[in-house]
């Protein structure tokens, strides 16, 4: 028997990755019973008290479990925070210890999408990797800069301590969960009962970029400001160091240290965000977003936004496209 404990923090935190956890495993267990086989996951809710209203009271959920009681905890899993991150963590600052000794008597734990802040918040993620939702990352790093941020991944795994990305990743983490538990034939057949896509491994198509601008060397804003404005035109390093009268080396330095990119990669990131807005809303070919952002080589094109998107240009606008849907409608 594997004890799962779903952590209920207070504040507003995710609905759906409570009652999501709660089913996926229910069923591993109905589907194991019709197997012949004895269930193997045992869900318990865990709180500091018996109540907890969220949503402005709209619901309620009723932990069975209380962190002041004993109990058995194999995986401990610790859901979504939502709209003000930081207050949700200041709500449940007392139960980092809580998370802490758990996992010092053996427990592995699992942060699902921005659950990674309150789970890095204890210290446990220090020197490690992990992973989060794409559209806090910069916040992310500036709390924990000794945690390795992997942006792109979908989940990590790391001696037993478990993160997934951007909001419904933590399904393709709940698969890796549960062939880990059972074993692979389990898992392709929960992964068919929930319809859920056992080929993703990255939430690149879905990252939205957006240049980290919370640093205060205006050397560097001026470029990027440029780089946002002229992202049409062939940029070169060595114009963008003229522009700001600074020699090539300390504007590389100053720009890696600012935003975590360097200046290559922020030139071709705010290039293919662009080409793909164009793929997404316009019937232009690839060749004519390809000129449209100031890309001369097919090739180079191809390359760097499937490094950057995990996909061709063409994949990208066959799955993104609003014209190229296939929505049946009467």
């Amino acid at each position: 028997m594997k004890y799962v404990s779903v952590l209920i923090p207070e504040g507003d935190i995710s609905l759906s990755n409570v009652e999501g956890v709660h089913h996926i495993f229910t069923e591993v267990n109905k589907l194991l019973r019709k197997s012949g086989k004895y269930p193997l996951f045992e869900l318990q809710l865990v709180g500091k008290r018996k109540n907890n209203l969220l949503k402005e009271d709209y619901f309620s959920i009723h932990p069975n479990r209380l962190i002041t009681e004993h109990f058995k905890t194999d995986l401990l899993i610790i859901p979504a925070l939502h709209t003000d991150i930081m207050k949700v963590m200041d709500q449940n600052k007392d139960l980092l210890p809580w998370i802490v000794e758990q996992h010092r008597q053996g427990t592995e734990i699992m942060s699902i999408c921005t659950g990674a802040f309150l789970l890095a918040a204890t210290g446990l993620l220090s020197g490690k990797s992990c992973a989060t939702h794409w559209i806090h990352a910069e916040e992310f790093r500036e709390m924990f800069p000794d945690i390795n941020l992997l942006k792109d991944e979908i989940m990590t795994d790391e001696n037993g301590i478990y993160t997934s990305g951007a909001a419904f990743s933590y399904l393709n983490l709940m698969l890796y969960i549960i062939e880990k538990y059972t074993d692979r034939d389990i898992m392709i057949f929960i992964s068919k009962v929930f319809a859920i896509d056992t080929n993703r491994h990255k939430q690149s198509q879905f990252i939205i970029f957006q240049g980290h601008k919370h640093h205060e060397d205006n050397a560097v804003l001026q470029v990027q400001e440029f780089i946002e404005d002229h992202y049409h035109q062939k940029i070169t390093v060595d114009e963008l160091a003229t522009l700001v009268s600074l020699g090539r080396r300390n504007l590389e330095r100053r720009f890696k240290l600012a935003t975590t990119n360097s200046v290559v990669e922020y030139i071709q990131r705010v290039k293919m965000e662009a080409a793909k807005k164009m793929l997404e809303s316009k019937m232009k070919s690839i060749s004519e977003v390809m000129y449209a952002i100031g890309y001369n080589d097919s090739k180079a094109f191809r390359d760097v936004f499937k490094r950057i998107t995990g996909m061709s240009p063409l994949e990208y606008k066959s799955r993104f496209n609003k014209s190229l849907g296939n929505l049946i409608t009467k």
